[in-house]
């Protein structure tokens, strides 16, 4: 099977549940105050400046440097990001599940602290497992997403042999790509994570060299410094420990 020629990752920009997130874990709070779904948290107005950012600095690039085709998870966090940073591209857009970020099951919309105080069972057996297997009852472990990674990565391959693909998903998915595509064991993925807060509309790519994909850029966000758009770190909605 042919390689890709480039594989970009683009995680979304600041959502509304990243700046929740982060409020209730200051404070100290056991739930974190979001009122939809995870899939309907939109953007905040700083995570649209930094997609129309992104977009900026695709439309600066060489156009062997470009994507020629996105795949966007169907959140609307990252439906709204792809919007922005490729409405001058004008690549095709699909979306697609196997992107969507990992289900928390009981844990959705808890803080840290929240899960020692009401779910202490289940604090002790996460610490137990460790963050790759541990799965919550009715949620996934990131084993479970990167069989879903898996699936996904094959079939771009197959579909876009020598093409350039770009992925626009959230913090997890940035991380996991990174595993498949560098074959890392669990031991260096998790030194990865304790070491990384991936940034809201950070890109990392990986460029074919011979039969494989070299990275090339990791967490990237000098597109928005460049543009005076500030970079902002919080985690996915809900703030797990490894």
């Amino acid at each position: 099977m042919t390689e890709l020629a480039w594989l970009g990752i683009l995680r979304h920009g600041q959502s509304s549940g990243n700046v929740a997130a982060q409020a209730a874990e200051t404070a100290g709070l056991d739930v974190i105050d979001i009122p939809e779904r995870d899939a309907d948290v939109p953007l905040s107005d700083i995570g649209r400046e930094q997609a129309q950012a992104v977009g900026r600095w695709f439309i600066d690039l060489l156009e062997q440097d470009r994507p020629e085709v996105a795949v966007v998870s169907p959140y609307l966090r990252t439906r709204q990001t792809a919007d922005l940073a490729l409405t001058e591209l004008d690549i095709p857009v699909v979306i697609d599940e196997r992107l969507r970020d990992r289900e928390l099951g009981v844990l959705d919309l808890l803080t840290t602290a929240g899960v020692t105080n009401r779910l202490p069972d289940e604090a002790l057996r996460r610490r137990r497992l460790g963050k790759f297997y541990y799965r919550p009852p009715g949620g996934e472990s990131w084993v479970d997403v990167l069989l879903r990674l898996r699936s996904l990565l094959h079939d771009l391959r197959a579909d876009h042999p020598a093409g350039r693909v770009l992925l626009v998903g959230h913090e997890a998915i940035v991380l996991l790509v990174r595993y498949l595509i560098e074959s890392l064991t669990e031991a260096e993925l998790m030194d990865i994570v304790r070491g990384t807060t991936v940034a809201n509309c950070s890109i990392s790519v990986w460029r074919r060299d011979g039969a494989v994909l070299r990275p090339e850029l990791f967490n990237h966000v000098e597109h928005l410094r460049v543009k005076g758009v500030p970079s902002t770190r919080q985690e996915d909605v809900h703030a797990e420990p490894v």
